[in-house]
């Protein structure tokens, strides 16, 4: 049996790891794409909701720095992300069973928990293997099929809220691609036992085992690209408040917004690995848009802000992880993608929680918040680039 990662087990198992996520985002991204909105019926307020998002973000990345520590440290890789999709896939369904919006609360945050236990462990496989095929290439083509979930798991929802009318309902019919995630992911894991194991084969410019410099430039760019990203859930929260779309067809522009994703990171690792990270600056200068599109227009302007949103998230989770591959070397690498995240979720938390706030005083300055946190996500980035010439 093969033992190490050639192109085409390479290809074949982010393809494999691509179908898991397919069927993972059908579940989680469907629940999410209608959290806001829930929320808001069970009686919280654009605060909470802006708070709630923000904390189950960062419970989620700061938990990511004890598993990818514990990862690194025991490299038990295959065990670590098959109980994260257990705990994340077991509390899509349970949504159904909240009957206030602090309840709802509690399983958001337990999603997001595990997500984060298996995140390190599954991007470190997965790094490995685009040692062979490119760190852009893998990480997109994983997150295009990520997103094909993610843009399958909403309309799901859309549908049964247009027949049923309830939320309830369209949480436990997304029990069924829960369970399907949970199947599939086994199966992978008896497949590629090995996985976990890969030697590392790629230089990196990290130096005697430690985090350089770059990696830190870099932790900080994500971290601003984090805090003026807005999330979702507030999105989906504003046009359920002023009503720039029906209620049904808020998770309908979700699912764009994944398909965006999916096309963004297709695109945008592909360009990573031909042009490094100089492909980032396109795709925060997008990322500057979506918030004045989606908080200060009408129903055009909320359209074109979705999309924007999307194929911003598309970079975030292909280019920015595949540049993590790029400056820390193997054997540290799920260490380091803990750290990263908890950089990112703390910055995400902290944006999730002032954008919020200032939801209820005031868009205009949501939104300049936002579009300035962007603009200086430039600043560190510029001078990684200038560094790696």
């Amino acid at each position: 049996m093969t033992e190490t990662f050639d192109k085409k087990s390479a290809l074949a198992f982010i393809v494999a790891f691509g179908v898991v996520s397919l069927f993972a985002d059908m579940a989680y991204e469907g629940m999410r794409g209608i959290t806001g909105p829930y929320l808001a019926l069970l009686g919280a307020s654009g605060t909470a909701v802006g708070i709630i998002a923000g904390t189950g973000e960062l419970f989620g990345y700061l938990l990511r720095l004890a598993s990818g520590r514990l990862a690194s440290a025991t490299r038990a890789y295959w065990t670590i992300a098959l109980a994260g999709y257990a705990l994340q896939m077991a509390a899509v369904p349970a949504m159904a069973l909240a009957g206030s919006w602090q309840a709802a609360a509690l399983f958001i945050i337990l999603e997001r928990t595990g997500k984060a236990l298996r995140n390190p462990a599954a991007n470190t496989m997965m790094s490995r293997a685009g040692e062979q095929i490119g760190q852009g290439w893998a990480f997109g083509l994983h997150e295009a099929l990520d997103q094909t979930g993610a843009l399958i798991g909403p309309l799901i929802t859309a549908i049964v809220l247009a027949r049923h009318g309830q939320y309830t309902t369209a949480f436990l019919w997304l029990g069924a691609p829960a369970i399907v995630t949970v199947l599939i992911v086994v199966a992978v894991a008896l497949r590629y036992p090995w996985a976990g194991n890969a030697p590392p084969k790629a230089k990196s410019d990290a130096k005697d085992g430690g985090l350089s410099r770059l990696f830190w430039l870099y932790a900080a760019t994500a971290g601003l690209i984090a805090f003026g990203f807005a999330d979702w859930p507030l999105i989906a929260y504003h046009f359920a408040q002023v009503k720039v779309v029906s209620a049904e067809i808020i998770p309908v522009l979700y699912a764009g917004a994944m398909g965006a994703t999916g096309v963004g990171a297709l695109i945008f690792g592909r360009l990573f690995d031909k042009y490094g990270f100089a492909t980032l600056i396109p795709a925060i200068l997008l990322a500057a848009l979506a918030a004045p599109l989606a908080f200060l227009g009408g129903t055009s302007a909320a359209v074109l802000g979705a999309l924007c949103w999307g194929v911003a998230l598309g970079m975030e989770n292909s280019s920015l992880n595949a540049g993590v591959a790029k400056l820390v070397p193997d054997e540290i690498r799920a260490n380091a993608f803990g750290i990263f995240s908890a950089i990112f979720g703390i910055a995400w938390f902290a944006g999730s929680a002032a954008l919020g706030a200032l939801y209820d005083i005031s868009l205009p300055a949501l939104v300049g918040v936002s579009v300035t946190a962007e603009m200086l996500a430039l600043l560190p980035l510029f001078v990684l680039l200038k560094a790696r010439k």
